[in-house]
């Protein structure tokens, strides 16, 4: 359960970052900025309900289908939580820097035009964007842990709401030793394992039904020193990609992942800009 709380939690934290920039711009930016609040607000409501109403959707969609089908659908979400992961990471890295700048430059225009519907749209697609994308997230974590109950993954999950709340609070307070950069620092790498972790599930599930080759398998065994299949192994090899007894194809895929990995976080690294 440890990774759907981490999950949770960086999720909301990136939510919160937006709606918050939203709403301290207009609550201090004089009275004619607070008639967009009732906006913020309406936008975060459709975003939450967009995100609950894909959760419902996604379970639905998977209780009808069967056998293959079935296996064949769940594959395909693991793999797509595994490149949204990754896709949210760079997208992080790339505009994170200027994202507060071209948020308050859109409420300027906005506020000029005395059209609020910007607003609503802003944080509605926001909240939708980061609910859905944890949705996806969670539900392909869950196609590898079948050992949680509903009512332990809910208490995950508020927990995960709570600490997002506390660490949006202090990284306000800002700090040498807490800051946002530094918080997206160490939550990208985590993610990028994570990733990792999600695309081997995918391509172990695979293998099992014969579609990709294991060419060797297994090609060591490591269980001696940590065995995958203990609570802490398990959790190390969700959270890393970890095998104890992995197939050569699962290391060619990890080493593969890896190298357009750093590859793509070079290119999505913001150039500097030239001195005038």
């Amino acid at each position: 359960m440890g990774q759907v709380l981490f999950i949770v939690w960086r999720e909301s934290v990136e939510a919160l970052l937006v709606v918050g920039i939203l709403h301290a711009w207009l609550k201090n930016g004089g009275e004619a900025a607070r008639r967009g609040l009732p906006y913020l607000w309406g936008g975060v409501g459709v975003g939450v309900l967009a995100a609950i109403g894909l959760g419902g959707a996604l379970l639905g969609f998977s209780e009808l289908l069967s056998g293959n089908a079935q296996d064949y659908f769940q594959i395909v979400m693991v793999l797509l939580a595994a490149v949204l992961i990754v896709q949210m990471v760079f997208w992080m890295r790339k505009h994170g820097r200027t994202l507060k700048r071209e948020m308050e430059t859109s409420l300027n225009s906005n506020l000029q035009s005395a059209n609020w519907w910007g607003v609503f749209a802003l944080a509605a697609l926001a909240i939708a964007r980061e609910g859905s994308e944890t949705v996806i997230f969670l539900y392909g974590l869950g196609l590898g842990q079948q050992d949680g109950s509903m009512g332990s993954m809910t208490l995950v999950v508020a927990i995960g709401f709570a600490l997002a709340f506390l660490t949006f609070y202090l990284l306000q307070l800002g700090g040498k030793f807490f800051s946002w950069r530094r918080f997206f620092q160490v939550t990208e790498i985590i993610l990028l394992f994570l990733a990792a972790g999600l695309l081997l599930t995918g391509i172990e599930r695979l293998m099992s039904l014969d579609i990709v080759p294991t060419l060797v398998d297994p090609i060591w065994d490591s269980s001696r020193l940590l065995d995958d299949t203990t609570s802490f192994g398990n959790l190390v090899s969700v959270l890393t990609g970890y095998r104890a007894q992995p197939a050569l194809m699962s290391l060619l895929v990890y080493a593969g992942y890896w190298t357009c990995v750093l590859l793509f976080l070079k290119r999505a690294k913001p150039q500097a800009k030239p001195a005038a």
